[in-house]
């Protein structure tokens, strides 16, 4: 058993210092610790998938990231890890609980991922080593670790049996309420744009300083066939994680920037709205492109008809939301959006479904985009963000 300062003060000492994850009581004193350390951030994620995309923004932006999850969130990891992690190259060190071990008594929802939860981390090809469990392991592992990431660029896990750490005292302030953000209602009830449309008008307002994040599907294809920028960041997968990405981003940069997503990929991950409202980074802006449809799987239809994104987005604590069905009424909400800084902002914008007959995909592969982005955004150092808030 090792005490939780022991592990965290080498991994900072490996460049380690952006923590995110959900709980497991196997976690509780890493976790307790990192949120009292001054000298790292931890974000707190409604999902492990969700926490999967925090840190590959953050790492975008600068950071060596820890993801950290019990064995059985694992599962909700997966995409992000083998459609996000793998094809941009993006690494991130993973603690995972061993929930279920073998041989240990334990509650019965575990017993199965107990018992393949290091088969399955070589499913998808994380290699892994136990956490360490004395002082004098620490050290040989994390100068592991950081030399198969160094020399991949993919995660590396490690698989936490139940009292690896000491028991620490949590020491953080409760979250407190904030006044409900301003909204905006600009809808026309005419003819709705394309969504090919709205991003011409997006890309001729966009300052060249600011991040584009897109979902993956046809908004990433749209906006690489109207321009490729190196600012601009194509999901090719991990649906629904566009905007977790955007906030690890965004908690690390002071660019401004934007997340292009759709209301199937939204919808999926519901939970970020609550994480980017706690959060509150007064430079990301976040666009629903919604068609009421899965556009790229056939034209199926999704229930954002029946859904108000932007009432729940000011719900979740983001600063300020607009509703817009025009070209005219976009432009106002994005000029609006891009000027504000009391924190988050979130313009949802009712379109056509349908996209170009003829669409393409970017040519520029997923490890390049991710390369130039991270360089884009490090061109300016002082952008740097301390603590997160």
């Amino acid at each position: 058993m090792i005490a939780a300062n022991e592990f965290l003060g080498s991994a900072r000492d490996h460049g380690f210092s952006f923590y995110t994850g959900v709980p497991c009581s196997f976690l509780t004193p890493l976790i307790n610790r990192v949120i009292s350390d001054r000298h790292l951030d931890y974000v707190g994620a409604t999902s492990e998938g969700e926490a999967v995309a925090i840190a590959a923004g953050a790492w975008l932006a600068g950071r060596q990231t820890v993801v950290m999850c019990q064995n059985s969130g694992l599962g909700n990891a997966v995409n992000p890890l083998t459609s996000l992690n793998f094809p941009f190259r993006i690494p991130t060190l993973l603690v995972v609980t061993w929930r279920g071990q073998p041989g240990l008594k334990d509650e019965p929802q575990h017993v199965l991922m107990g018992e393949i939860t290091s088969r399955l981390l070589e499913t998808i090809r994380i290699p892994y080593a136990d956490f360490p469990s004395s002082m004098d392991d620490v050290e040989p592992i994390l100068t592991r670790a950081m030399a198969d990431i160094t020399a991949s660029e993919l995660p590396f896990g490690l698989i936490m049996a139940k009292g690896s750490v000491k028991a620490e005292d949590l020491q953080q302030e409760p979250a407190s309420a904030r006044p409900r953000g301003w909204q905006k209602d600009l809808r026309m009830q005419g003819d709705r744009p394309a969504r090919i449309a709205v991003l011409e008008r997006l890309l001729a307002l966009v300052p060249e300083s600011a991040g584009i994040v897109a979902t993956t599907g046809k908004t990433g294809r749209e906006l690489f066939t109207l321009a490729d920028r190196e600012q601009h960041l194509y999901l090719v997968g991990s649906m629904g994680c566009a905007s977790g990405l955007a906030l690890g981003v965004s908690l690390n940069s002071r660019r401004k920037v934007v997340v292009l997503d759709g209301d199937g990929a939204a919808l999926m991950k519901l939970g970020t709205l609550a994480t980017i409202g706690a959060y509150a980074p007064s430079n990301l802006v976040h666009v629903v492109l919604d068609n009421g449809v899965h556009d790229s799987t056939g034209g199926q239809a999704t229930v954002s008809p029946l859904i108000d994104f932007v009432d729940a987005a000011l719900a979740c604590g983001y600063a300020w939301g607009c509703c817009c069905d025009s070209l005219g009424g976009f432009d106002r909400a994005l000029r609006e959006a891009i000027d504000n800084v009391y924190g988050p902002a979130l313009i949802h914008i009712r379109i056509k479904p349908g996209s170009l007959e003829k669409l393409g995909r970017p040519t520029v592969p997923p490890y390049e985009v991710a390369r130039r982005f991270k360089a884009f955004l490090a061109k300016d150092d002082q952008d740097r963000k301390g603590k997160v808030a």
